[in-house]
């Protein structure tokens, strides 16, 4: 983790890829991650935990995201949960007000200063007084792509990465059950690449958690009756690699939409339109990895 002392008057370190910046520096000049996370940090006087949510484009990272920073601002399930900064409400705010009004957010865009950062201050109200500092950013599914298939194209993913003490992987359980190969093979590739960057021995079996989360489970509700039997029948090669190279693994099903609608575009693309917001399995991935930091 990074070090979350100033070093120096006149200059800060970035919290995410640890390059100098001067004082009043908005965003990092290398990574463009906010530098009110150092702040923040410096503020908390010790490292802050980062939890990854990652996934290919149009998986509902995004949806994810901001639903689950929500639910944990509104003690969902005895959690206490302060957003360090109003910049951290921003992604939550977008996601609810767009389902709110019957819309998906829009994509995020690839450009990293245009990304969402959340920093909160976490913990469970009748289980001690232990708090987690989490950074999460809604990173673009395309950079996500872009940075497996040319590691190093985005140095802040990498960074966080190697920062992180969790991840959340969104799958696309939809594609998976009418038998695309599309989700297991981008799971397979992102997996393969959080092993190289996590990895000190090559022998040993990772023991960062992660949890994979089968998205928009409501297209396949029996994601929800056994998420493991499902991942191994539709995503049996990102399985095997999870057995083979991950001490600590886990398969959830979860969906934001009770109902969806279709409409059509001037262009007459289909748009999907979420008629009824229902959260199903937001904090259970959260709450797995949370219990193995």
């Amino acid at each position: 983790m990074a070090t979350t002392t100033l070093p120096s008057a006149t200059s800060v370190p970035c919290l995410i890829c640890e390059a100098r910046n001067s004082l009043d520096a908005v965003t990092c000049d290398t990574c463009f991650a906010p530098m009110a996370l150092i702040q923040e940090a410096v503020a908390q006087d010790r490292d802050p935990c980062i939890v990854t949510v990652i996934g290919d484009s149009n998986v509902g990272k995004t949806v994810y995201l901001g639903m689950l920073l929500d639910m944990l601002s509104k003690r969902a399930d005895d959690f206490d949960a302060v957003p360090k900064g109003a910049y951290s409400v921003n992604l939550q705010h977008t996601v609810i007000t767009y389902l709110s009004s019957r819309q998906f957010p829009p994509k995020t865009a690839m450009e990293v200063d245009q990304w969402l950062w959340a920093y909160y201050q976490v913990s469970r109200r009748k289980q001690g007084n232990r708090i987690y500092d989490l950074v999460m950013p809604d990173m673009a599914g395309e950079a996500v792509a872009a940075e497996v298939s040319s590691p190093r194209t985005f140095k802040v993913i990498r960074s966080l990465l190697e920062k992180s003490s969790g991840a959340i992987l969104l799958v696309d359980a939809a594609l998976a059950g009418v038998g695309s190969p599309q989700p297991d093979f981008f799971a397979l590739k992102l997996m393969s690449y959080l092993d190289g960057v996590l990895a000190t021995k090559r022998d040993d079996r990772l023991k960062t958690p992660v949890a994979i989360v089968l998205s928009k489970a409501d297209y396949c509700p029996e994601c929800f009756d056994n998420p493991r039997a499902f991942a191994q029948t539709n995503l049996n090669r990102l399985w095997n690699l999870c057995e083979n190279r991950f001490e600590h693994f886990e398969f959830f099903a979860t969906s934001v939409v009770g109902s969806l609608g279709y409409g059509a575009d001037e262009y007459e693309n289909v748009i999907p339109y979420p008629l009824h917001v229902a959260p199903r399995g937001i904090l259970e991935p959260f709450e797995w990895v949370l219990a193995r930091l």
